[in-house]
């Protein structure tokens, strides 16, 4: 998958083709429309913003998904309590298979909004906590997923990722903002994720995906050692920062994807050398990494 700067009528400045789902049954003997409205909202603000000035081939757009459960809702003061899952996916090479490239669970996700209400965001003027936290993630999908396919090549996109987590922190100050309030947080995502010293992970984001998954339709055992690789740079980025959770994470969506690339494939070495490294980063997952070995 290429992107070109070229315009031409096949190419779309919109980068995102993000799914969104609010789920809204906890909450009872309220107006229903509200959530629906704004599902669309964010659907529409999420996908028809052009984010950069990159241009995207439609098929080349970036698969993502928001699923909200609203847990809390005020209608008299607009407000929303609740949490989101994100995930971030791309094709892989050759195949009918998507790979997560990223995924986790925002638990900080409290905003306020009126029904119908027009979603608008200014990077140099955050005053609405739901687009800034938007906005946040659709920086965020596009810097990750251009990481995939070259080396650190989505670092100017992060670099505004960083810009709003620093900018929200002072304008709205909730614990998903703060540094050091939680270790998996939007700040400590964002924050570890372009740390010198973890400059690794996010080499490992071309290795495994375009060196690896990608080739593996071409030559799967050229493929599986680009990844096998790969885990070895995830266990120097954690022994580089102990502290952050990324690794982890990365180990927790990955974990049935790295059981059907090393299940009944690869040498004994090989195979030992990635449940080693798991292991000791994950061991709560160890029932999936024994599935590895057999």
């Amino acid at each position: 998958m290429c992107l070109s700067l070229l315009c031409s009528p096949s190419l779309d400045a919109q980068e995102l083709n993000c799914t969104v789902k609010i789920i809204h049954s906890q909450i009872q003997g309220t107006n229903k429309s509200v959530f629906e409205t704004l599902e669309t909202a964010i659907k529409e603000f999420m996908n028809n913003r052009a984010w950069t000035d990159l241009q995207f081939q439609k098929v080349e757009k970036i698969d993502c998904t928001l699923s909200i459960t609203i847990k809390k809702y005020n209608e008299a003061e607009n407000s929303f309590s609740g949490e989101m899952i994100v995930q971030l996916s791309r094709p892989v090479y050759n195949s009918g298979y998507s790979s997560t490239v990223f995924s986790t669970k925002d638990e900080n996700f409290n905003f306020t909004y009126k029904e119908y209400d027009n979603l608008e965001f200014n990077e140099n003027n955050l005053d609405n906590e739901l687009t800034a936290m938007l906005a946040y993630y659709a920086y965020l999908f596009i810097g990750l997923d251009l990481d995939t396919f070259s080396p650190l090549g989505g670092t100017e996109v992060l670099h505004q990722v960083e810009n709003i987590a620093n900018s929200a922190s002072t304008s709205f100050g909730g614990s998903g903002w703060r540094a050091f309030s939680d270790e998996k947080n939007r700040h400590a995502i964002i924050n570890d994720y372009m740390d010198g010293s973890m400059e690794g992970y996010r080499q490992l984001q071309y290795k495994y995906h375009r060196q690896g998954l990608d080739e593996m339709a071409n030559n799967a055992d050229r493929g599986r050692t680009a990844i096998t690789e790969a885990i070895e740079a995830l266990k120097e980025a954690h022994s580089n920062k102990p502290l952050s959770q990324l690794p982890i994470i990365f180990t927790d969506f990955k974990r049935d994807e790295l059981v059907n690339i090393y299940s009944g494939h690869g040498t004994e070495k090989e195979k030992q050398t990635v449940y080693d490294i798991l292991n000791n980063l994950n061991a709560s997952q160890t029932i999936y990494w024994d599935k590895m070995k057999k």
